[in-house]
């Protein structure tokens, strides 16, 4: 397994994983979330020619995508209360269910962090829905902490 920039080559498959990542958050809470993919075909082409949202796909030997994670550079500059350092937000990582346990989240996540070191980001942060335990014990192990806690009343 390797992970490398996703490709032209990588959105058919990638529109794939969506659908995976979408089902856990409708299921979870079908309130917030509709039954449908993040990206169409078009706004994925659009992502992977913008250098300020870098996308990583971990690949077989096959080349066939595993699993991705989106990205995003975040700076707030001149804010009168936030400092300017620039963060890589993780948008976004899913392993395809038939690669869990494989370590193929951890290898994206390592590459992420490589990237955002060689980007010279100060750190890389994420939210993680409360509906994914798993996802956050992940993140977790990975040596992230948690930032601020997002609440809410149902009305």
């Amino acid at each position: 397994m390797i992970v490398r920039r996703a490709q032209e080559k990588d959105i058919p498959r990638i529109l794939e994983l969506l659908v995976q990542v979408n089902l856990v958050h409708h299921l979870g809470r079908p309130d917030i979330f509709k039954k449908h993919t993040k990206y169409t075909a078009e706004e994925l082409s659009g992502i992977l020619a913008d250098p300020q949202r870098p996308v990583f796909v971990a690949v077989d030997d096959d080349d066939r995508v595993l699993g991705y994670g989106f990205c995003v550079f975040q700076q707030h500059k001149e804010d009168l209360m936030l400092t300017d350092i620039l963060t890589l937000y993780i948008d976004d990582i899913c392993v395809d269910e038939a690669a869990r346990r494989m370590h193929v989240g951890s290898a994206v996540y390592n590459a992420i962090r490589d990237f955002a070191e060689q980007e010279g980001c100060y750190n890389i942060t994420l939210n993680v829905w409360a509906l994914n335990p798993a996802a956050q014990k992940f993140y977790e192990s990975l040596g992230m902490k948690p930032l601020k806690t997002m609440m809410e009343t149902i009305l």
